[in-house]
């Protein structure tokens, strides 16, 4: 279950971060600026769909982080990564790319491009991590 006073704390520090007032966040996030006040006083615990669109609008917001204070914020930008590899960050933990492009091709020629937009990898000790490219 989600802690609404961590969460809420979390949420602060996004909007620190990004240099946002509760209603710009709001309208960045796609939501009604009662329903972020609600989240940050308290009264309201936070709807998956309210996580997912946070994810959607923060790219490097990590969702473990978000949900319950696990992790790290921001996430490892984007620059870092390179085409096809996979990369260890500080703790020798192997973290995939996700810049790897599937092309399929009719006589030679480019038909479709399709890219991978987002892995979720579930640990069998009930934790998981979000990698979006």
């Amino acid at each position: 279950m989600i802690n609404s006073k961590d969460f809420a704390e979390r949420l602060k520090k996004i909007m620190n971060y990004y240099d946002e007032s509760a209603s710009g966040f709001a309208e960045k996030v796609g939501v009604q600026r009662s329903s972020i006040s609600h989240i940050l006083s308290g009264r309201n615990k936070p709807s998956l769909d309210f996580i997912m669109k946070i994810l959607h609008s923060y790219p490097e917001v990590e969702l473990y982080w978000l949900i319950n204070g696990k992790g790290a914020f921001p996430a490892i930008p984007k620059e870092k990564s390179t085409t096809n590899t996979l990369e260890a960050n500080e703790s020798n933990e192997v973290k995939p790319n996700l810049s790897v492009n599937n092309k399929l091709s009719t006589s030679g020629s480019l038909q479709n491009k399709k890219s991978i937009s987002r892995i979720v990898i579930f640990y069998n000790d009930g934790t998981f991590e979000n990698f979006e490219s």
